[in-house]
């Protein structure tokens, strides 16, 4: 295993755990938020920009494009 797949796994197993840490503290809560659309989308944008990361072009637009949805929701969400 090289290096950077070692970074790599590290990273997974992070996520991973703090995944786990959210559902656990969100399900003794009553309230449940749903996820908007557009909020959705921009989930959608940054997962296949990492997924495909090795064209640079492609991986970092999907990935600004996730990060500009995003945004936008939160404004919405703002003025609500």
């Amino acid at each position: 295993m090289s290096e950077n797949q070692f970074f790599i796994l590290i990273a997974i197993v992070v996520l991973a755990l703090i995944v786990g840490v959210l559902i656990f503290t969100r399900s003794r809560r009553k309230e449940t938020r749903t996820l908007t659309p557009l909020a959705g989308l921009a989930f959608g944008c940054i997962m296949a920009g990492i997924l495909f990361g090795e064209e640079r072009w492609l991986g970092y637009g999907l990935m600004g494009l996730g990060v500009i949805l995003s945004i936008v929701d939160a404004i919405i969400k703002t003025k609500k």
